[in-house]
This record gives structure tokens, sequence and C-alpha cells, in this order.
């Protein structure tokens, strides 16, 4: 089968296939499909529209200009018509390859051909109908020698630049070139990437990206791209850990020379505290200083950010089970565990000076005390509402410190440390409320990633 002087027939009249029959039709005769009629459109360009079947038996070149992800479903309903057409030459011109490839090796009629090829432009890249110094990349996959090196020869008298290489070495590089640029400006686009009085030359090639070669594409062209390349997703990850490591480069290694500084979950007097006095003892630290951060997503935020050195949290608990709060602030950050501390809990119920114990009405703590302590609170405090406090207010080492300055109704008791009683002039109700006298909690010590040693 040769291809010179056939007939063409375009299915698809999206940008780029537009674009296509209007540099096709200067030297084939050149029909267009759509699936949503654009007779209009096809006048318009100066090819000529037709409907499908009549289009297939016409045509000897079929090239497929549809969405990369919708491209299996449309070819395979589309063999119904080549069952039984003259032979045909499919050239795919996806940005993608070895995801066309599959779908061809897996529904290429026997008696047809097919060309692999990406045109490494778009549709803005193209003046003035000039195609030249423009590259096309070309893998012969099932074609003819004779029609491979007609297609060839035809793109070269286009002044296109030819790359043959595989479907799968074609992949392998977009993913780090076309891939990457485009993921960056998809990026850009949604940070809010916009022009100022002062940008350099080089911003405003940045900018030429954003607005010119990404939003002109389709949000389903830039899906595909990403996710029907088999390579884009290492490539993801990857600039994902090369944005992580430049931030964490940025942020210094120590705050201050002279000392640590640590940033924990609860208060002062907190048993986050006690994890941590216990972890610089241990250590012979003697010169550190302790930021109350009072949650654990404020401590990782903290860390993120670069305003400690170091962040603890409690993650676990012999009883109460795994502490929800860190779990779901730990899915928002990125670290290294440095150290695991494991110290044993007792639990203190305490209430302020200034009021009876039977004008109490309410105990509130974190919600890993109430479930350290569920079976004595039940037994000996049913009466009482048990409640946990609201964002700072779920440590109960600052639960106790706004009890102490009248910031909260002095009818509630907290339950926490027994050093909150001395710190805040508490008075101790009942201690080892605890369930299990054996009422482990482990916290993990952290840092950021660029103090590792590599």
């Amino acid at each position: 089968m040769n291809t010179l002087n056939k007939k063409i027939l375009i299915i698809g009249m999206g940008r780029f296939g537009v674009a296509l029959a209007k540099i096709l039709k200067e030297d084939f005769e050149v029909y267009v499909w759509n699936r949503s009629e654009k007779k209009d459109l096809a006048q318009q360009i100066g090819v000529n529209w037709i409907d499908l079947k009549g289009g297939i038996k016409a045509c000897d070149v079929i090239f497929y200009c549809v969405p990369i992800s919708k491209f299996e479903q449309i070819f395979k309903s589309h063999l119904k018509f080549y069952k039984n057409s003259d032979p045909k030459l499919f050239i795919d011109i996806q940005s993608v390859k070895i995801s066309p490839k599959k779908v061809l090796e897996k529904y290429l009629p026997k008696h047809c051909q097919a060309l692999l090829t990406h045109p490494i432009f778009g549709p803005d890249s193209i003046k003035t109908n000039s195609l030249k110094n423009l590259r096309i990349m070309m893998d012969q996959f099932t074609a003819s020698q004779e029609n491979y090196q007609f297609w060839k020869k035809y793109f070269l008298s286009k002044e296109l630049k030819v790359i043959e290489i595989t479907a799968e070495e074609h992949d392998r590089l977009a993913a780090s070139s076309q891939g990457v640029v485009f993921f960056l400006g998809r990026v850009l686009e949604n940070f809010g990437f916009k022009k100022t009085p002062v940008d350099t030359y080089w911003v405003s090639q940045l900018h030429q990206i954003v607005y010119e070669a990404v939003a002109n594409d389709s949000w389903q062209l830039f899906v595909d791209l990403q996710t029907q390349n088999p390579y884009t997703k290492t490539m993801r990850i990857k600039l994902g850990k090369s944005f992580d490591k430049i931030y964490n480069q940025l942020l210094p290694k120590k705050l201050n020379p002279n000392k640590t500084i640590f940033g924990i979950q609860g208060g002062k007097g907190s048993f986050n505290e006690a994890a941590l006095k216990q972890y610089v003892t241990e250590n012979d630290i003697k010169k550190y200083e302790i930021k109350y951060l009072y949650t654990s997503y404020k401590v990782l935020s903290a860390l993120n950010k670069g305003e400690i050195d170091y962040g603890l949290f409690a993650i676990h608990n012999s009883v109460g089970g795994t502490v929800e709060e860190s779990v779901r602030a730990m899915a928002d950050f990125k670290f290294h565990i440095k150290s695991e501390i494991k110290i044993v809990i007792q639990h203190t119920l305490m209430k302020h000076q200034d009021i009876d114990l039977d004008k109490i009405t309410t105990i509130m703590t974190h919600p890993q005390v109430i479930k350290q302590c569920a079976k004595n609170l039940k037994q000996k405090y049913a009466h009482l509402n048990i409640i946990s406090g609201q964002g700072n207010l779920i440590d109960h080492a600052r639960i106790a410190k706004q009890l102490a300055d009248g910031k909260i109704d002095k009818k509630i008791a907290v339950m926490g440390s027994e050093i909150l009683a001395k710190i805040y002039n508490l008075e101790i109700i009942e201690q080892n409320l605890q369930d299990s006298d054996n009422n482990i909690t482990s916290f993990f010590l952290v840092e950021r990633k660029n103090l590792l040693t590599t």
C-alpha cells in the first residue's frame, strides 16, 4: 500500500485537528469528521466534511486527533468499519506514545498498518502555516518501509526536523521535558502567578508558559499527558522531592547556634513536656528552649516553616491507642522521625481552688485522656459532662492554665499531669484515674528531612 497522492481522513476537529487539516490540505485531498458536526468549520478552512463511514471507506490514510484517554474507546468503536475495508494506514499523532501503541497492538486490523508520530508543536507554534524548524517524532511501528519513508520525506519537505526514536524512548524523554514544563505551568497557574511591573526577561518567559502554552490546552490534555505516559508518575515524585529538598535547604539547620529549640504538642506541665525532659536528660542536652504549641498540627507546621529545630507530639497510648489528632496532622507534612520516647502516664483530676466539688459540672481534657480513663470516669463521674476542648484547648495543660486565669468556667475540672496542680495552684480531686497501671504513651521527636545525614 502506497500512500502517495491518497485521500486523507482526519478524525477529530479540536485545535490540533484543525491545524493539521490546514497543513495537509496543501498536498492532499483532506476529509474531516468530528463527533459533533462542524461542517461550517470544515468549509471555512477549505477541507471536505464527510460522514465517518463514508470517510473510512474513501480514505487510505487516517489521522486520529482525539483525546489521549478516549483513543481506545473511539478506535474500538470504529473497528466495524475496518472489518471489510481496503487496507488503511493509521497515523497516530498523540503526545504520548506507549498508550496508543498498546491500543493499536490490541485492535489493529491485520490488513492495516500504523505509524506512530508526535508533532512536537502545538497550534500556537505554527506561524503562517510554516513548520520550519519545528520537530516531529516518528516510530515506524507496523508501517511498511515504503509508507514510513514516504511520510518521513513528506515531513522533511515541510521543513520539519524528524526525530526517529521508539515509543518507549519518546515517553521516557517526554516525561522529563514536556511533562515537567506542563506540570510546573499548571502549578504556577494554580499558585496565581501574575505579571508585575518588576518582571525580568526570564519571569516573562515563565508567564509565556503559563498563559500561552498551558492555558490554551485543555485540562483533559494535561491530565492525559500526566497519566497516560508511564514515566510521568516517577517524574512528579522526583520533582516533589526536589521541591522539598530545595525548600528545606533554605531553612536554617539550627535557629540558634547556642541552644536547641523544641516545639511540643502540649503546654507547660503537659505529658509532652515530661517526655521532652526525659529525652534531653538522657541525651545530656543542657541548652534548650521549649515552645508550647498545644497541637500536633502546630508542631509540624512550625517545623515545616523552620520556626523550631525539633518537634514532639504523642502518637500512641497502650490503652487509648493511636492519637488521632497527631495522625491527621502527620498526613499534611513531611518529616523525619529522630526518636521515639515512651513514658508512663498517670492522670489526676483537678479543680479551681475557689469552687466546691459539688458545683463541678464538667470535666474537660484531651480525647486521649478520656480514652485512658474511660472505665473509672464512667464508674466515678458519670454524673458529669466529659468533653474535649477545641483548638488549643484540646491540650489539658492549656485547659489548666485557662482555668487558673479565669478564662473558662470554674465549674469545669481538668484532667492531666499532677504537676499542673502545683504550677497553676489547682486543687487535686483524685489521682491515678487511668484504667491501667501500665499506661504508656509513645511520643515522636521529629526533624526536617534536610537534617538527615546523606
